[in-house]
C-alpha cells in the first residue's frame, strides 16, 4: 500500500504530465458599468470598444503604462521614407477561426477602418498600404505624418476570410452597422487572448482563453472571464465587497473611502487626458449661435465646484481641451466661472429672462455623469436657462447623440493619438462625412481657421511650429466658447488582492486582461 505522501506525489506528477496543476484554471469575475455594445471593433469609437478589442483582437502596436509604444502583432517596424512605415508581422499567428494572420488581413482591416463612420477621421491622413510579402506591409500617408505609430495602435487586424461573403440574411458579413443587426456585431474572430463563448447583450459576456494564442510569453493565467454589466456605481462596489466580483471598473469617487477601508481590497486610480464636456447645438437652438450666450454658459458653470462636490477631487477642472503636458496646452486658459459676468452677458445678448432648452446625458458612461448633468442644470438656472434633462444608458445614448436629439449634449473624449490635434479632429472641426472630421461635433461649431490649423499641424514635423499651431487652436476655441469644458476625468479600478491589478491597468482605461495574473 502506498503512503499518503507517495499518493500525493504520484498525483501531482500525473497532473504535471497532463499540463495542469490544481490551481491552473483561474476565473475572473469582473463587473463593469456596461458590457460592449457591439462585437464589431469598427462600429463604435469608444473606450468600451477598445477594451473589448484588447480581449478578442490584438493591435499591431500598443501603449505601455509609461505611454511608450511596444510591439504586438507587428514585432518590428522601420521608416522607409517620409511617408512610409514598414511593419513586420509575427509569423505563426492564427485567428480564432484557425485562419493564419497575413498582411492581406492588415490591408483589409485598414480599408475597413477608412470606411468606418467612427474611425475614418483617425485614418484620414493614411493614403493606403502596400503588401511586400505575407508578413510585411507598408503603411503610406498622404503627406509626412508624425503620428503614424500612434494610430497603428488602433489597427486590430480582423480575419478577412471569416468576415467575407454573406450571412444567413444575404447581407455582407463585413458590413459596419452601428446600431442595426449585422454579422460582425454578433460574431468575432480575432487573434486576441480570448474568444467569446456566451453573450447576453446588456447583461453579461463570457470570455474563454484562446488555446492557440500567439503570446506564449504573457504571464496571464486567467482562463475565463465572466463580465457582468452593473450600471449603478454603488451596486458594483457592493458586489465586490460581498465577494461576488474579483474586480470592478470604474469606481466612483464617492466610494473610494468605503473600498479603502476593506482589508484585502486594493484601489488603483490615475489621472487621464479624457475631457468631459458639453456641446451646444447651434442648429437646434439659434441662441447658441451667439458667442455671448455661449460665453455666458461657460461662465455660469462652476466646474471647480463640480470637481470638488461631485467628483470628490478625482478630476481636474478644465478650461480647454488639451491637458498640461500636451503640445496644444495653453497655460493661461483657465476655467472661467463668474456668475455675475455670465448674467451680464445674457442681458447684453438680449436674453435677460433666459430661455428653455433640452439636454441629454448618459447615466453609465462617464463617472458620475448623471450627477454632473443634474448639477449643470441647476447652475444654468441661475442665468435663467431652463433645461429639461433626460439621461439614459450608454447603448441608447449614443444613438440619441448621433441623432442630435438634445440641445445640449454631454461627451467625453480621450485623444486617440494621445495628441492635442485629435480633440479637434473629432469634437470641434466642421463636420464632414467624407473625411470623418467633426464626426462627434454635435454642437455644429465651424471655424475654417481652426480646421486649417489642425490640418496643417498633421504634416508639420517641427515640434515647436506644430505646438504653436495647436495652441492657437485652443485660444480660438476658448474665445469662441466652442464648447463647455468641465474636467479631465480620473479613472479607477478595484480588486481583491488575489488579482495583480497594478501591472495591467493604464491611463487609457484599457486593462490588458490577457496579461492578468490571479493567485
Amino acid at each position: 500500500m502506498l503512503s499518503s505522501y507517495r499518493v500525493l506525489t504520484v498525483l501531482l506528477l500525473v497532473l504535471s504530465l497532463l499540463g495542469a496543476t490544481p490551481a491552473a484554471a483561474k476565473t475572473l469575475h469582473l463587473a463593469m458599468d456596461a458590457e460592449p455594445v457591439s462585437m464589431d471593433p469598427h462600429a463604435h469609437l469608444s473606450t468600451g470598444t477598445l477594451q473589448f478589442s484588447h480581449l478578442v483582437f490584438d493591435p499591431l502596436l500598443r501603449w505601455t503604462q509609461a505611454m511608450d509604444i511596444e510591439p504586438r502583432l507587428a514585432h518590428k517596424w522601420e521608416r522607409i521614407d517620409a511617408r512610409t512605415l514598414r511593419f513586420h508581422l509575427r509569423k505563426g499567428v492564427t485567428f480564432h477561426s484557425g485562419n493564419p494572420l497575413t498582411a492581406k488581413d492588415v490591408e483589409w482591416t485598414l480599408q475597413r477602418l477608412k470606411r468606418s463612420e467612427s474611425f475614418k477621421g483617425i485614418f484620414e491622413p493614411v493614403a493606403g498600404s502596400k503588401i511586400i510579402n505575407d508578413h510585411t506591409i507598408d503603411l503610406i500617408t498622404k503627406s509626412p505624418y508624425p503620428l503614424l505609430l500612434n494610430i497603428a495602435t488602433y489597427i486590430f487586424p480582423m480575419d478577412r476570410l471569416f468576415y467575407s461573403g454573406v450571412d444567413d440574411l444575404g447581407k455582407p458579413k463585413d458590413a459596419i452597422a452601428k446600431f442595426e443587426p449585422s454579422f460582425a456585431r454578433d460574431n468575432a474572430s480575432g487573434t486576441g487572448p480570448y474568444t467569446v463563448t456566451e453573450r447576453v447583450p446588456g447583461t453579461r459576456i463570457i470570455f474563454e482563453r484562446f488555446a492557440s494564442y500567439w503570446d506564449t510569453q504573457s504571464p496571464g493565467n486567467v482562463s475565463r472571464i465572466e463580465l457582468s454589466a452593473i450600471g449603478d456605481a454603488s451596486d458594483r462596489v457592493n458586489a465586490l465587497l460581498a465577494g461576488k466580483m474579483d474586480m470592478i471598473m470604474p469606481v466612483a469617487p464617492q466610494d473610494y473611502d468605503q473600498v479603502r477601508l476593506v482589508d484585502g481590497v486594493r484601489l488603483v486610480t490615475t489621472a487621464t487626458p479624457r475631457i468631459i464636456l458639453l456641446q451646444l447645438n447651434q442648429d437646434r437652438r439659434p441662441e447658441f449661435r451667439d458667442v455671448l450666450v455661449r460665453q455666458a454658459i461657460v461662465h455660469a458653470i462652476n466646474n471647480r465646484a463640480i470637481v470638488d462636490a461631485v467628483m470628490k477631487g478625482a478630476a481636474t477642472a478644465a478650461g480647454q481641451q488639451s491637458p498640461r503636458d500636451y503640445v496644444g496646452h495653453v497655460e493661461g486658459l483657465k476655467p472661467r466661472f463668474n456668475l455675475k459676468r455670465a448674467q451680464k452677458m445674457m442681458q447684453k445678448a438680449g436674453y435677460p429672462n433666459g430661455f428653455s432648452c433640452t439636454m441629454i446625458a448618459p447615466n453609465n458612461r462617464y463617472i458620475n455623469d448623471e450627477k454632473i448633468a443634474a448639477t449643470v442644470v441647476s447652475m444654468l438656472a441661475k442665468i435663467n436657462i431652463r433645461v429639461k434633462l433626460t439621461t439614459m444608458d450608454k447603448a441608447r445614448y449614443w444613438e440619441q447623440f448621433d441623432a442630435r436629439q438634445g440641445d445640449i449634449q454631454m461627451i467625453g473624449w480621450h485623444p486617440d493619438t494621445e495628441d492635442s490635434a485629435n480633440y479637434s479632429e473629432y469634437l470641434t472641426m466642421c463636420p464632414n462625412k467624407t473625411t470623418g472630421y467633426g464626426k462627434d461635433n454635435s454642437g455644429g461649431y465651424c471655424n475654417p481657421v481652426v480646421d486649417d490649423l489642425v490640418l496643417r499641424s498633421q504634416s508639420e514635423l517641427d515640434a515647436a511650429k506644430r505646438g504653436a499651431m495647436l495652441q492657437r487652436v485652443e485660444q480660438l476655441l476658448y474665445d469662441d466658447a466652442a464648447f463647455v469644458p468641465l474636467h479631465w476625468q480620473n479613472i479607477s479600478w478595484a480588486a481583491w488582492k488575489r488579482v495583480d491589478l497594478e501591472p495591467i491597468v493604464n491611463a487609457l482605461n484599457n486593462p490588458y486582461l490577457g496579461d492578468l495574473v490571479m493567485h
